[in-house]
């Protein structure tokens, strides 16, 4: 029973960092899209408009529990992109703080992993259901 209440509790936590990521990003699009432009990226708003329902994507699918383990693949994935983009080494030299933030995704990314090896354990939508 602990372990299922460990993997539902993993979960909620993983669907309230994505779905607050996606909040920011909704609540200001425009700073959000001078974040990535400031970054080298074009057609940020359109980037950021991408992200933010990627990010909601990946909420719904961490919290029903479908699509969890290809979803845990493909936020692994999101996370290793956004750490290497906007706090990689080039940001370091300017503020060291963004080498703490570059490591956190990595402490993420570790528990994604995790996650997609070991499932979504109960409580999960079967995406048999889906097809």
């Amino acid at each position: 029973m602990a372990r299922a209440i460990a993997i539902i509790v993993a979960r909620i936590i993983f669907s309230f960092v994505f779905f607050m990521a996606a909040g920011f990003k909704f609540a200001d699009i425009g700073a959000t899209a001078g974040y990535i432009t400031a970054a080298g990226f074009p057609m940020a708003t359109f980037l950021t408009w991408i992200a933010a329902f990627f990010e909601i994507a990946l909420a719904l699918a961490f919290i029903s529990g479908a699509f969890f383990t290809e979803a845990s693949l493909l936020a692994a994935i999101y996370v290793i992109f956004l750490a290497f983009a906007f706090h990689g080494p080039s940001h370091w030299q300017q503020n060291q703080a963004e080498f703490g933030f570059f490591v956190d995704h990595f402490t993420f990314l570790a528990g994604l992993l995790f996650a997609a090896v070991h499932g979504p354990e109960r409580w999960a939508l079967k995406q048999t259901l889906l097809r």
